[in-house]
């Protein structure tokens, strides 16, 4: 059973997940379709666009810069003004909570012809910017921080062209860079030693620029050409697999699941979380495998109880592709034989809070023995009993914990749980529809 009470979602022992579900919009794909589409000449129309308050942040931001943008439930159309056709905001631009609207939209005015202020709410303004301000400089970009953190002010200017190698593996600094490149004169290279999603090189090819890509020197060699045009395209949004995921660990646990998935998005640098799974004995069988709008997507289905264990360490180049799902994977090495070791993952410190402080402690009030590392943890099985989890304001704190809840011994109960509301709208509710 899962209800809301005081304030606080309870949450109560479950038998199974069956079912299907139909999950929102990729949170990552809607950042990038709100302003991809916002510098594309003609209009697109986004379907399945996340209503969550974090890419509604990117939304209300490119409409500060002068874009016509009407939303009509998960449907947004998008009037693109073009690559040179945004405009001054007389305020400072709110990007909320979101670290992506925040990094990304630092690159894309960087090489506007006008200034823009950044500011973000309180846990944002803490998260570092400097990984995305300082290879940005190297392009010529004018940008000046608070101590490293927001408000930040981006003089727009002229870019040259420039070859940056990344100095921590980071979707949002890659992306942002490309998307200065766009401005840039001539042909601007990430180059990534490890791989990381690639959604905006996807968007930057279905709408038309000019992306290349290149691997050797055992790294990832990514150019766009500051020449390149964006044409306004319709955007299919695939379901986002991290949303997925919390459901694929709930119903792994909780033997006599059966519980279907459609439309996931199945990108190779973001479907780790699958393999990790499937080594670890979940059936999950991948169906009506297609592409969308550039993205490879399919529909999920999953049957519960866990069987052998072949890894117990997630660690080296797997982690930036399942950086988002490391709270639920945790909850996951609970119900492993051998419990789960993370390293590596020293970027979950700098996220919405601290996650991995945030989930040790969470772990040991559910009375799981933890030991915590500067880079990660590991997690040693057990039941958890229910207990007070906290959020810290966290949306995949929340919900990681939630599933927690499904199969401990009593009652768990979330405070903060409108955290969920930044990446899974009614996250609860989607739940309590296929728990038995």
């Amino acid at each position: 059973m899962i209800k809301d009470t005081e304030n606080r979602m309870k949450i109560s022992p479950a038998n199974a997940l069956r079912g299907s579900l139909v999950l929102p919009g990729d949170k990552s794909i809607s950042h990038r379709a709100a302003m991809l589409a916002s510098i594309a000449n003609g209009t697109s129309r986004v379907e399945n666009f996340l209503t969550a308050e974090d890419c509604l942040s990117t939304l209300a931001c490119m409409q500060q810069l002068g874009v016509e943008a009407r939303r009509t439930g998960t449907t947004v159309e998008i009037a693109g003004a073009g690559k040179h056709g945004l405009r001054v905001s007389s305020e400072p631009l709110d990007c909320g909570n979101s670290g992506t609207t925040a990094r990304l939209i630092t690159g894309l005015l960087a090489g506007q012809n006008f200034q823009t202020t950044l500011i973000g709410d309180e846990s944002l303004s803490k998260r570092p910017m400097n990984r995305v301000t300082r290879p940005l400089k190297a392009l010529g970009a004018e940008i000046d921080t608070t101590d490293g953190k927001l408000p930040v002010n981006v003089a727009g200017s002229a870019l040259n062209a420039a070859e940056v190698r990344l100095e921590v593996a980071s979707a949002q600094v890659k992306s942002c860079i490309l998307l200065a490149g766009l401005y840039a004169d001539g042909k601007t290279t990430v180059i990534e030693p490890v791989e990381t999603r690639d959604h905006t090189e996807r968007m930057l090819k279905w709408l038309g620029a000019d992306v290349s890509v290149e691997i050797r020197e055992n790294a990832r060699f990514i150019s766009v050409d500051g020449a390149s045009e964006l044409t306004a395209r319709d955007i299919q949004v695939p379901a986002d697999i991290s949303s997925a995921a919390f459901l694929l660990v709930a119903a792994a646990c909780l033997k006599g699941s059966e519980l279907v998935l459609p439309n996931v998005g199945l990108n190779p640098t973001r479907k780790g979380v699958l393999s990790v799974l499937e080594r670890c004995g979940v059936k999950v069988q991948v169906k009506n495998e297609r592409e969308a709008s550039g993205e490879p997507v399919g529909d999920l289905v999953i049957e519960g109880g866990t069987g052998k264990q072949e890894l117990s360490l997630l660690a080296g180049p797997l982690i930036p592709n399942i950086i988002d799902e490391i709270p639920i994977l945790a909850v996951f090495g609970t119900q492993l034989p051998y419990g789960i070791e993370i390293r590596n993952a020293s970027e979950l410190r700098v996220k919405e809070t601290d996650r991995i402080a945030a989930v040790v402690g969470n772990l040991r009030r559910m009375k799981i023995d933890v030991d915590e590392f500067d880079d990660g943890f590991r997690v040693h099985p057990g039941r958890p009993e229910g207990a007070e989890i906290e959020s810290f304001g966290d949306h995949r704190i929340a919900m990681a914990f939630a599933v927690a809840g499904l199969f401990a011994g009593g009652d768990t109960t979330i405070n903060g749980h409108e955290a969920c509301e930044i990446s899974f709208p009614s996250f609860f509710d989607a739940l309590g529809s296929v728990v038995t």
